[in-house]
């Protein structure tokens, strides 16, 4: 990955006012975090083996034993390198402290562009499309595709602070992103996000429509109302089926996290074998593992994603963001869907997401959709399963909007 300066403002449309509490972040993680972790690792103890092989049970013993042997191989100053060679920078937005990444394209017109990944993913989830978003020329495309990239992350994740008092939700996230866009110099840009940033962006795009010039989502934030489940066809009650199944074996990261966050939080934080099979579990359930697909996201993906937790020590925090997260969430369809959203939205749709949305539904909230595209492949970390597909969807769906 290149080495950009920090630059604040864009070669597109007007630039606003720029507040200079921006600071390089180099991240280096102390020797002794090393050190405590290959200890942790070579003590580590694990429970016997799980009594049925169907997976129902979790993570069986062999992947985690895989899971952990890889982990122990892994050089964690390599990912550093590679971490630092993004331009990195924190800034303080509603008094906390946030982490992110800023490239800026060698394209003088450049379109403002900000990703925003969910759980439990993390900034990682786009390291691999940065370059070709912000430098098209060198990776084949076309001058006129260029972002300048912004991947922030979220309160509690990665090298953002973890917050000390509640609030810190969906809502309040995206009025810091809107802040943060303002700090750099952008009046007008696109989002992007896929699980908890899908809410993020949708947010962004309700709060402040006048910005945000078009979204894209690989999860559209939007719920069947009781009309939609009775006149539902063949491929959207395959979507229904699909969704009851997963509220009755796949939730249980939600139950947990968004009830005992803080108690569950102690094992993560204490114990590197229960993180890496937490985390493992969702990496590798929300992803399409057919041979055909990619396998789903990789191993060295799944180690370098928990080691970045395990290091930034962000267990108990990213856990709490459930809780913040169902607080604030509306429980119905109908309320869901009163949260409109006005500007033009473009939506990719894989076909092993978790919970699946249809077109007709997501039009109740996104009054302006403008593409809906389903893909052959995929799944719930497109960032990682299907990098060069979410490129090319990303250009297309700024293409038009980035003119206006």
């Amino acid at each position: 990955m290149r080495n950009f300066a920090h630059r604040a403002g864009s070669g597109h449309g007007p630039t606003i006012a720029v507040v200079t509490e921006i600071e390089p972040f180099p991240v280096h993680i102390p020797e002794r975090d090393l050190a405590d972790l290959r200890e942790r690792l070579d003590r580590v103890r694990l429970p016997e083996a799980e009594t049925v092989l169907d997976g129902s049970q979790g993570i069986g013993l062999a992947r985690l034993t895989s899971l952990l042997d890889a982990w122990r191989r892994h050089d964690w100053r390599s990912l550093e390198r590679r971490w630092n060679a993004i331009p990195h920078f924190r800034t303080r937005l509603d008094g906390l402290n946030i982490a992110f990444w800023h490239v800026r394209s060698p394209e003088p017109d450049a379109f403002p562009l900000v990703l925003t990944h969910g759980w439990p993913g993390s900034p990682l989830e786009f390291e691999s499309i940065i370059g070709p978003l912000t430098d098209p020329v060198a990776h084949g495309g076309a001058a006129e595709d260029a972002f300048d990239v912004i991947v922030p992350a979220l309160p509690g994740f990665g090298f953002s602070e973890r917050p000390s008092e509640p609030g810190w939700n969906p809502g309040r996230t995206a009025q810091a992103w809107a802040d943060l866009m303002t700090r750099l110099g952008y009046e007008r840009f696109g989002a992007h996000g896929g699980d908890w940033g899908a809410f993020v962006s949708t947010e962004l795009a309700r709060l402040v429509p006048e910005r945000v010039a078009a979204l894209h989502l690989t999860m559209p934030v939007a719920a069947p109302l009781p009309e939609d489940v009775a006149t539902a066809d063949e491929a959207e009650q395959a979507m229904l089926t699909t969704r009851d199944r997963f509220m009755m074996t796949g939730p249980t990261h939600v139950i947990v996290q968004g009830t005992l966050p803080q108690t569950f939080g102690y094992s993560l934080l204490d114990s590197p074998a229960g993180l890496a099979a937490w985390l493992s579990q969702a990496l590798v359930a929300f992803s399409d593992t057919r041979t055909e697909a990619g396998g789903g996201v990789s191993l060295t993906q799944q180690v370098e994603n928990i080691a970045l937790y395990w290091f930034t020590r962000t267990g108990a925090a990213t856990a709490r963001w459930y809780w913040e997260a169902m607080r604030w969430t509306p429980r119905t369809a109908e309320d869901q869907n009163a949260r409109t959203i006005t500007v033009p939205t473009a939506c990719t749709i894989f076909p092993a997401e978790p919970f699946p949305v249809a077109r007709r539904w997501a039009q109740h909230r996104y009054h302006n959709l403008v593409s809906w595209n389903e893909m052959k492949y995929g799944g719930h970390f497109a960032g990682w399963e299907q990098p060069d597909v979410l490129v090319s969807e990303l250009r297309n769906a700024f293409r038009e909007e980035r003119i206006r």
